[in-house]
Formats: structure tokens, sequence, C-alpha cells
């Protein structure tokens, strides 16, 4: 490990810092210090995977956390510290580490067969509160749900909608299940691949889905925590057809949304030109494109027009 100024330092042993030093202040402190040490973690980052490891060890919140000041930890404890750094050094997701993300207000369970929920799907969940939170009794599918995370967000947010969430990873279906579970969030899972089924014709008021969409030509500018433990099958396409999810999804929502029913996607900014043309070709209207927080056209909006195909 080296300190910000290149020089090599020696990793600190939490198992080893002595009794007077060991209370939970001090503690919380070294453990962001440490953090900040590896390399593209920055302060903000650093404060708030400390007190994720916390929340996961002890189980407190930041209240909690600031309570606990004065206490000391256990060497178990200390010792789940020093394997979490060390699992971290080796560029493993700290989500992947604790079991458990965060998203939209909710601790989800992940491992590694499930995407790590992130900061711009909570966006895609947001347009559609935003959208639709007004009406009750939405028939919404999920397409490629993974942890659960979009299809439980929307369950909690919107007045009795009626959701089937399906992903073709049977150990992906078993954790959203166990997430929907905890979160009391009453959800249809089926494990089920979506160029082999189809939803009833008529069936649904609206398809959100953030499938696949990295293109084969974009590993080489990925960081290696997300090469080398993210499920590649949720995160890439072949560059001689980047569109292929969003086609067949396009396609299934032709025949089983209603008129005037809306589909959600997250897209590849790279593609959306392409991606309109095809929305259009398929049958769709009042197509839109929206920019997440970093001004990048990051989601697309469209609506089934009045002709069915």
């Amino acid at each position: 490990m080296k300190s910000r100024r290149g020089m090599s330092i020696k990793q600190m042993k939490f198992s080893e810092i002595p009794d007077n030093q060991n209370n939970v202040e001090n503690l919380f402190r070294l453990l962001r210090r440490e953090l900040e040490q590896i390399s593209s973690i920055s302060s903000g980052e650093a404060t708030a995977m400390a007190r994720l490891i916390f929340h996961a060890l002890k189980g407190w919140d930041a209240t909690a956390l600031f309570c606990h000041y004065p206490d000391s930890l256990s060497p178990f404890i200390l010792e789940r510290i020093d394997q979490i750094l060390d699992r971290l050094k080796a560029h493993e997701p700290i989500q992947y580490i604790l079991g458990e993300g965060r998203f939209y207000g909710m601790d989800l369970k992940v491992n590694t067969s499930t995407l790590i929920p992130r900061p711009e799907t909570e966006e895609l969940v947001e347009l559609i509160i935003d959208r639709e939170g007004r009406t009750p009794d939405l028939r919404i599918l999920d397409v490629g749900t993974g942890s659960g995370a979009i299809a439980i967000a929307l369950s909690r947010n919107l007045l009795f909608p009626k959701i089937t969430a399906i992903d073709v990873s049977p150990q992906a279906i078993m954790v959203a299940k166990e997430n929907a579970l905890n979160l009391k969030a009453d959800i249809d899972f089926i494990t089920a691949d979506i160029f082999a089924w189809t939803p009833a014709p008529d069936s649904l008021d609206i398809i959100v889905s953030n499938p696949p969409y990295i293109a084969e030509s974009e590993k080489s500018d990925m960081e290696a925590h997300v090469l080398d433990y993210e499920p590649p099958t949720a995160l890439f396409v072949p560059d001689s057809d980047p569109l292929r999810f969003y086609r067949r999804i396009a396609e299934t929502g032709a025949s089983s949304l209603t008129v005037g029913g809306r589909i959600y996607f997250e897209i590849n900014p790279l593609f959306t030109s392409q991606l309109e043309e095809m929305m259009q070709n398929i049958g769709y209207t009042d197509i839109a494109l929206h920019s997440d927080i970093s001004r990048r056209q990051r989601f697309l909006t469209a609506t089934l027009g009045h002709e069915k195909r």
C-alpha cells in the first residue's frame, strides 16, 4: 500500500491495536484513513464505506455509531476489519464483501450473481415514481431484475402495483426473493429468458429494464472491481448487436403493453440515436432521452402508439 506521497507504508492491522486505542471513535477515524489509502477512494467515499462496514459488522446506523464512540470492539470484529481491508486491496467491491448494497433507502442483499445497484438506476426509479406515482394498480414488468432493486423500490413507492420481475439467473432470482421478503414487497419473481418468454397480450402498463448494454469493446476502459467480480452476462453485449436486449424487450412490449403503455430503459449513451430510431420503427411514440446527474443521456422513455403490431 502507498501513501498519498507515494511512499510505501505498512497496512495497519486493527487486530494489533493496543487496548488504550481500542475505542470506536478512534477506530472509525483510523479505518477512514486506511480506506483513503486505497486507490480511487476519496475522503467522502472512505467515510461512507467506513459507515457501511460498521453497519454490516455491528448493525449500527450513523446515530448509533456516534453513540458507541466510547465502546471498544472485540478481537473478532477487529480481525474482520483486517479481512475486509485485504479484500478491498484486491479490488473486490465493498458490497460483495459485506453482502449488501444500499439502493433507494433500502439495504439489499447482493452477491456475485447480481449486479451491484448503482446510483444512476435510482434515478430511473425516481423518474418512474415522478411520472406514475399517482396512478394505482399499475401492471409492471421488470426485465433483468438482478437483486430485485428496481422492482422492490417501485413496489414500496407506487400505489398498489402488480409487479412481475424476471431474470435468466436462478441464483439472482433467489437473492431477489429474499430481498423482497425482508422488505415486505409483494412481487411475482420468475426465472425466465426474455428471448424465450412473453407476457400475455395487453397485460402490462409499464415495462422497465436496466439490461446488459456495455459493448465488448468498452471492456478496456472498465475498472478491475467490475471486470473481475460482477457477472459479465448482466453487463456486456456483442459489438455486432449492442441493442439486442432493447430490441427484444421493445418487441415484447409491442404485444404485451396496452395502448398508451410505457417503456422505461436505462441506456448506454453511445447508442442513443440507434435506439431512438429502433423504438420508432417498432411503433413507439413520445420517445424521449433523459440525462442522469452527471448530464449523460442515461434513460429512454417511450409510449406505445395507437397502432399495435
